[in-house]
C-alpha cells in the first residue's frame, strides 16, 4: 500500500472535533510526517499530539481488513459475501422470532467524524425497522439537542461561543484547552483562550477541578458537582433582581422572559451557596459582570451535560445569554452558517428532533431524536419478556468502556442470540459479536466534516481526497450500510430486486461524495439562482422565493473545494435570528414546560435534599487527556507511553483523612463495582472530589489490541451507575457518582 502521490497530502484531522488541518508526507522509511498545515484557513497550523497518531491507525498490525466470525477456536477470516449473508439473514431470524424490536443498534462517537457513514446510517437503521436505537449521545451531548429542540425548534441549532469576538467568556463543567472546545470547534483553544485575555477581556472557569483550562483563566471557582444548575438559577435570580436584564433586539421575538423571572424568584445566592460550595458575594459579582460586560457568553458542557439536572443546565445557560443580549450577536453565542445545512436538510436525514414518542420497556425512559438512552440498554437485554433485546449491532463504537456500569452491560452482551460489529478493532465490546464487519480506515477515503462545521466558532469549508488507495476487497463504512441495508430490505424475489437496484443506483450514482456536492450547490454558498436558504435537500427548496435575488458565494461546489486543499474561510459567525429559527411560532421559547417543570425536581433533590450515603463519601468525577479520545486511540504507542494516565486525582486533605500516600493503589467503590487504581494526590482537585480518566480497562480477557492491553489501566465506568441518569431526558449522569476510596 502507498500514497496516492508523492506530493505533500493536505487534509483534515478527524480524530477529535478542532477540524485541524494537517500536511502529511511520505518518508524514505514509509512512515509519514504529518504536521500542522500553515495554510489552514481555520487552524492555521495549530495541531495537538492525536494527528500524528493518525498513522497509527493506518499501520496498526492488530486493525482488521477482512470480515471475521468467532467460532469456538478463535477467530476465522471470512468473505463479505459470506459475512453479508449471515449478518443480514441472523437479523431476520431473530425478528421473526422474537419481534421486530428484538434487534438492537449501537452507535459510537467516531461515526461524527465520518460523513459518508453520517450519510448512509439513517438508511441501514431504518431497514431495521426497532425502536431499540442506541448511541454515544446519550452519554454526551444529548442535553444540549434538548435544550435546542425545545427553544429554538431543532435539534442541531446549537449556539456556538464567539470567541473571538468576546469579552467575557464563562465556562461550566468544560475543559477546552484539552479537548479543542468540544461542541464549540476551535482548533488552538489554547491560543483563542489568550486572545481574549489580551484583548483585555475575562476567562471564568467554573469547575470541581482546576483543570488545563483553569490555568488560562482569569478566575477558577471550585463547584460541588451536580449542583451547576443552582449556581445558573443564581446568577440568572441576581439579573432580574438587580434590573440587568437587556433582551435588546431579542425582546422582539422571545416568549416566556416573565415566566423565568418567577421560576428563579427563591433561587437566591444566599440559599444555594452552602450547597455549590461558591460563596454568594461571588455569585453576585460573577452575575453583575457577565451582565455589564460589553459582550458575554456562557458555555458548558460535559462536566454539566452528564449530570442529574444536565438538560435543565444546558437550557439555563442558554437562558442566561439570551437576557443578557447575547444570543446570535456577535460576541455572545452564535449558530453557524455551514456550507452542508444539516438544518435545512430533510427529516431523514438530519431530523429536527422528537421527544418521548416512545419510552423504554423497562424503565419507561423517554426517546430523543428517535433514540433512547444508553443507560438502559443492558436491562433492556437482560431482563426476559415481549420486546426483549435478542440481537444486537454496534457501529464505531465500545460502549462497554463508555456507558455506566460497562460490566453489566459486558454481561449482557454475553448473553445475546447473535451480535455484529462495524469495527476494525475487536476491542472489549467487539469480542462479544459473532461477526465483525471492517471498514477502512479514514487516510483511506475521503473526509468532510459534516457535523463540526455546524459547531465552529468561525464558518469555513473543507474537503479532504483520500491519502491512501484502500487494499484489495476491502469496504468504506458506507458501502458497509448500503449492503446492510439492501439485504435487510430484501424480504422476496420482487422486494429483493428493487432494494440491489437501489443500492446500484445509490452506490454508482449517489456515493458520499456526490450527495455532498449537491448539498455544497444547493446550500447557502452554493447556486446563485437559488436563495441562500435555498435547497434542493431541504423543505424550504425555493426557486422562486423572497431571497433570491440576494447575492451568494460564487457557487460553492466540491469541484471548488477539491481546488482549494487549505479550505475556503466564509467568514466570521453572523446573526441569523429570527429568519434561521425552526420553532413553530419562529420565535424562542424561553421557558418550555417540560423544562420548567423540571425545576420542581432541582429543589427536591437539592435544595430539601437529607444525603446520607453512608459509605460514599466521596463524588467521582471523569477528565479527559489531551493524548487520549476515549479508548480507541489507546493502540497508539505514541499517545500512551510516558507517565501512567489512568490516575485518581484526590487533594492532599482526602489522601490524609484516608491515609493514603502519592502512587498508592487504592480500592475506589460504588453501588455497582469496584476497581483498582492508584492515586496521584494533587490540590488541583476540590476537596471531597476525585477524578478518574474514562476509556481505560483493556484488561478483558479476548481483546486483541496488543498496546492497549499493556496499558490497561482500569474503566471509571465499572464503577459508574446505570441507575444515575437526568430522569428528564435519560442521560447518564456520570458526573457525581458517591465513591468510597480506601487502601488496599
Amino acid at each position: 500500500m502507498s500514497a496516492m502521490n508523492a506530493a505533500p497530502h493536505f487534509r483534515t484531522c478527524n480524530l477529535c472535533e478542532a477540524m485541524c488541518g494537517v500536511q502529511i508526507s511520505s518518508l524514505p522509511d514509509g512512515k509519514l510526517r504529518i504536521e500542522g498545515d500553515a495554510d489552514d484557513v481555520f487552524s492555521h497550523g495549530y495541531i495537538c499530539p492525536k494527528a500524528v497518531a493518525l498513522q497509527d491507525i493506518q499501520f496498526d498490525s492488530d486493525r482488521l481488513k477482512q470480515p471475521v466470525r468467532r467460532t469456538a477456536n478463535g477467530w476465522q477470516q471470512i468473505g463479505w459475501d459470506e459475512a453479508f449473508a449471515e449478518v443480514a439473514d441472523n437479523l431476520k431470524r431473530v425478528q421473526a422470532k422474537h419481534g421486530r424490536h428484538s434487534v438492537g443498534i449501537y452507535v459510537g462517537n467516531p461515526t461524527v467524524h465520518n460523513y459518508g457513514s453520517l450519510l448512509f446510517l439513517p438508511g441501514f437503521i431504518r431497514s431495521l425497522h426497532t425502536r431499540n436505537r442506541f448511541s454515544a449521545t446519550s452519554v454526551d451531548q444529548l442535553a444540549h439537542h434538548l435544550a435546542a429542540f425545545f427553544m429554538f425548534g431543532h435539534q442541531l441549532l446549537l449556539p456556538v461561543p464567539d470567541l473571538d469576538r468576546t469579552d467575557y467568556l464563562l465556562i461550566l463543567g468544560g475543559n477546552p484547552v484539552v479537548s479543542n472546545g468540544s461542541l464549540m470547534t476551535a482548533a488552538n483553544a489554547p491560543g483563542r483562550l489568550r486572545a481574549i485575555r489580551e484583548r483585555g477581556g475575562k476567562v471564568v472557569l467554573v469547575d470541581p477541578r482546576r483543570t488545563e483550562t483553569a490555568r488560562l483563566a482569569d478566575q477558577h471557582l471550585f463547584i460541588r458537582p451536580g449542583t451547576d444548575v443552582l449556581l445558573l438559577l443564581a446568577i440568572i435570580h441576581v439579573i432580574y433582581a438587580e434590573g440587568l436584564v437587556k433582551l435588546d433586539r431579542l425582546a422582539a421575538f422571545t416568549d416566556g422572559v416573565e415566566n423565568i423571572r418567577v421560576l428563579v424568584s427563591e433561587f437566591s445566592p444566599e440559599r444555594v451557596a452552602p450547597i455549590t460550595g461558591i460563596g454568594d458575594i461571588q455569585i453576585r459579582q460573577l452575575a453583575r459582570n457577565f451582565a455589564n460586560a460589553k459582550t458575554a457568553v456562557a458555555y458548558g458542557r460535559i462536566g454539566v451535560s452528564t449530570q442529574e439536572f444536565g438538560g435543565v443546565c444546558q437550557w439555563l445557560l442558554n437562558v442566561l445569554n439570551i437576557i443578557t443580549g447575547n444570543l446570535d450577536q456577535p460576541g455572545g453565542a452564535m449558530f453557524t452558517k455551514p456550507a452542508f445545512d444539516a438544518v435545512a436538510a430533510p427529516q431523514s436525514l438530519a431530523p429536527r428532533g422528537s421527544f418521548a414518542r416512545w419510552r423504554s420497556r423497562v424503565r419507561k425512559l423517554p426517546e430523543f431524536g428517535g433514540e433512547l438512552p444508553v443507560a438502559a440498554l443492558a436491562e433492556e437485554i437482560l431482563e426476559p419478556g415481549d420486546g426483549q433485546i435478542r440481537a444486537m449491532i454496534t457501529s464505531a463504537g465500545n460502549p462497554v468502556l463508555s456507558t455506566p456500569n460497562g460490566k453489566q452491560l459486558d454481561e449482557a452482551f454475553a448473553g445475546l442470540e447473535f451480535m455484529a460489529s462495524i469495527d476494525f478493532y475487536i476491542n472489549e465490546t467487539t469480542r462479544h459479536a459473532n461477526i465483525i464487519l471492517p471498514p477502512t480506515a479514514s487516510l483511506e477515503h475521503d473526509h468532510y466534516d459534516l457535523v463540526f462545521h455546524i459547531l465552529a466558532v468561525r464558518n469555513s469549508t473543507k474537503y479532504s481526497p483520500p491519502l491512501f488507495e484502500p487494499e484489495k476487497n476491502t469496504r468504506h463504512d458506507w458501502q458497509i450500510l448500503l449492503e446492510l441495508q439492501t439485504r435487510m430490505e430484501s424480504k422476496g424475489i420482487a422486494s429483493g430486486l428493487a432494494a440491489k437496484t437501489k443500492r446500484a443506483v445509490a452506490g454508482r450514482f449517489f456515493p458520499p461524495a456526490r450527495l455532498l456536492d449537491l448539498a455544497l450547490r444547493f446550500g447557502p454558498y452554493g447556486n446563485s439562482l437559488l436563495g441562500p436558504r435555498a435547497s434542493l435537500l431541504g423543505p424550504r427548496a425555493s426557486l422562486l422565493g423572497p431571497r433570491a435575488s440576494r447575492p451568494l458565494f460564487s457557487s460553492l461546489s466540491l469541484k471548488k473545494l477539491k481546488a482549494s486543499p487549505h479550505g475556503i474561510d466564509l467568514g466570521p459567525l453572523q446573526s441569523c435570528f429570527p429568519e434561521r429559527l425552526a420553532t413553530p411560532s419562529r420565535r424562542i421559547a424561553l421557558a418550555p414546560e417540560v423544562l420548567v417543570n423540571d425545576i420542581e425536581r432541582v429543589k427536591s433533590q437539592l435544595l430539601h435534599n437529607g444525603t446520607n450515603h453512608r459509605e460514599y463519601d466521596l463524588l467521582l468525577i471523569g477528565r479527559r487527556h489531551l493524548r487520549s479520545n476515549n479508548s480507541w486511540l489507546h493502540n497508539s504507542e505514541r499517545l500512551v507511553k510516558g507517565p501512567e494516565r489512568c490516575t485518581l486525582l484526590m487533594h492532599p486533605n482526602d489522601a490524609a483523612d484516608r491515609d493514603i500516600l502519592d502512587g498508592q493503589a487504592v480500592n475506589v467503590r460504588s453501588r455497582v463495582g469496584a476497581i483498582e487504581v492508584p492515586v496521584e494526590v494533587s490540590d488541583e482537585m476540590m476537596p471531597g472530589v476525585i477524578s478518574i480518566p474514562h476509556g481505560w480497562g483493556h484488561d478483558r480477557s479476548g481483546v486483541q489490541m496488543a498496546v492497549a492491553e499493556q496499558h490497561a489501566g482500569a474503566s471509571i465506568n465499572d464503577i459508574t451507575d446505570d441507575q444515575a441518569i437526568d430522569a428528564l431526558c435519560g442521560t447518564a449522569a456520570f458526573n457525581g457518582t458517591w465513591v468510597s476510596v480506601k487502601t488496599l
